[in-house]
């Protein structure tokens, strides 16, 4: 397992590196994290003089509703959106009808890209890295897998899928050939590592490195005043938040219980910001009339600093079933805008090693309502000094271990092979 680190290089010292193909299912402007990291990917490739091509849906992903241009151009990296690969999160069947029309019209597209060199694939959608392997053998170009989840591993945890079940072999057969094909594969943290390597033993290959923050527009600010509180009408209350996806590998309902508890008493707020399958609970528990919970739509990337600061504490919820398997990028987010972390989950995970390492939060178990109010009451107890003090140390965790400027050339390094 190796890490590299490649010193900037300006777009005026290369000419024609060739094409750089990205298939993915999201791409900004659609709010999905993935999407986003990729578009910091695609720009500053592009900067270093590669032709930047991405293949993704003209649909939201969350939201199928919301359309995007069938073709553009942003900060130099051209986007082609396909239709009939996004029908929403309705079903399982559909998400895989939406996801293989996707991935078909991608392959074939890239198969006559011209000047083609790279390929970039995720795991959302969870095959695109066998499309990239097809792609990247018939045109014999570089591929590059950066593993953010795991599957049939999420499938299987949630109880969705049998491990001995011909779906779940094929898959991992798929992942396995992936893991032979592909020139590198980059991985979020240990524990999936593990869990990859399990599947095939290639460690050359891989490299540990996590997601970066938005630092360009995360930043330290106070939650007080603050122009997302303000629209919100949240006043002097003591804001809980749980920001980004809610899918049903985060659980949330310890918190909603320990929301339910607080209720009688005055100035309690807790906030939901995003979307997802695992939104319906919350939206349930609003529909029911709790008066201390509020649901809000997925931020815009240029608003989401205003929307974290906002809040006097940050959530991250992981399942116990999914160390290894899920990688919750809010947590960055979470510390870059300095806030104390409120983690569901359990201790020995990724997120558990960070708030252990740095005393930056409290990790409550899944189920321990009692534990969950009792480590909020004492984030709002402290006095504002030595909450200042608690976030003062998260956005340093941030901006010292998890820098956008260095984790996105270290990452654009071993995509171009640097160093190989």
């Amino acid at each position: 397992m190796r890490f590299v680190l490649t010193p900037k290089v300006a777009a005026s010292d290369t000419v024609s590196r060739g094409t750089l193909l990205i298939l993915t299912q999201v791409y900004v402007p659609d709010p999905a994290a993935v999407g986003q990291q990729l578009a910091d990917v695609g720009k500053e490739m592009a900067r270093q003089g590669w032709r930047v091509v991405v293949y993704a849906s003209d649909r939201g992903y969350d939201d199928p509703t919301a359309r995007y241009p069938r073709r553009e151009i942003r900060d130099g990296v051209e986007i082609r959106r396909l239709p009939f690969s996004s029908f929403g999160k309705g079903s399982i069947a559909l998400r895989l009808i939406a996801q293989s029309c996707l991935l078909l019209q991608a392959v074939l597209r890239g198969l006559f890209t011209r000047d083609l060199r790279l390929v970039l694939v995720t795991t959302a959608p969870p095959f695109a890295g066998f499309a990239g392997l097809i792609v990247s053998w018939l045109r014999r170009a570089r591929l590059v897998w950066w593993v953010m989840d795991l599957n049939p591993d999420q499938m299987i945890a949630a109880g969705k899928l049998r491990p001995d079940s011909w779906i779940a072999r094929a898959c991992d057969a798929i992942n396995r050939l992936t893991l032979r094909r592909s020139d590198a594969v980059v991985i979020l943290d240990r524990f999936m590592t593990d869990r990859v390597l399990a599947k095939l033993d290639v460690p050359d290959k891989v490299h540990v490195m996590p997601p970066w923050p938005h630092d360009d527009v995360l930043r330290r600010r106070p939650s007080r005043p603050n122009r997302f509180r303000s629209e919100q009408r949240f006043g002097d209350a003591f804001v809980v938040m749980y920001s980004g996806n809610h899918a049903i590998q985060h659980p949330l309902e310890t918190l909603l219980d320990a929301a339910a508890k607080l209720e009688q008493e005055p100035d309690w707020l807790f906030a939901f910001v995003g979307g997802g399958a695992g939104k319906a609970s919350v939206e349930r528990r609003v529909a029911n009339g709790a008066t201390n919970v509020v649901s809000l739509p997925f931020q815009p990337l240029e608003a989401i600093g205003e929307s974290l600061s906002a809040a006097d504490v940050q959530v991250v919820s992981m399942g116990n079933d999914m160390v290894g398997i899920v990688h919750p990028c809010k947590i960055y987010g979470a510390l870059s805008v300095g806030r104390p972390i409120l983690f569901f989950g359990p201790q020995r995970s990724h997120i558990g090693d960070l708030l252990k390492e740095h005393a930056i939060g409290h990790v409550v178990p899944h189920g321990d309502v009692d534990a969950a109010v009792a480590a909020m009451r004492e984030l709002r107890a402290m006095s504002e000094l030595d909450r200042v003090r608690l976030g003062d140390r998260a956005a340093q965790v941030a901006s010292k271990e998890f820098s956008r400027a260095e984790l996105l050339m270290r990452f654009c390094g071993i995509l171009a092979g640097d160093g190989e």
